[in-house]
């Protein structure tokens, strides 16, 4: 399992896979790791060739900096447990390696979303998703992502 913290170093890791025309799976997660992503670990890995977790707590979906500062990281745990299940990339990043420019959150017009549900308790959260979702997708360009019921609403 290679672990990377760096962009330049995880695209060094997938180019070779890349360029052999291996289909890559993407499993986006903030870690404390549980049953549910080791699911999507498992299905990814039937679906895809190599397998990359990121694992990035993301400031720009927190509304409240205490719930950001709270947020569970267990990074020894979760790297543990996807080596356990066979995962092939892990991309920890910090926050200036994924928003170089500064915590710029990208703004979508979200309809009816933004006011119901997670939209109308936690304003400009989706805002937030989407921000990274984007930025992690443009690094690791996966083929196909895998999403938790959780994230089903983002």
């Amino acid at each position: 399992m290679v672990v990377s913290e760096q962009i330049e170093d995880l695209q060094i890791a997938l180019n070779s896979s890349l360029s052999a025309g291996k289909r890559i799976g993407f499993v986006p997660t903030m870690g404390a790791l549980h049953a549910g992503h080791v699911s999507l670990l498992a299905l990814a890995r039937r679906h895809c060739d190599i397998v990359v977790v990121s694992i990035f707590v993301n400031p720009t979906q927190f509304n409240q900096t205490s719930d950001l500062t709270h947020y569970p990281r267990t990074l020894e745990k979760d790297l543990e447990m996807l080596k356990a299940n066979h995962c092939d990339v892990v991309f920890v990043p910090s926050v200036p390696e994924i928003y170089p420019d500064g915590l710029i959150r990208g703004h979508w017009d979200f309809g009816l979303l933004s006011s119901v549900l997670e939209g109308h308790f936690r304003p400009g959260h989706f805002d937030g998703v989407l921000t990274v979702v984007k930025r992690l997708f443009e690094i690791v360009q996966p083929k196909v992502a895998f999403f938790g019921e959780k994230d089903f609403q983002q």
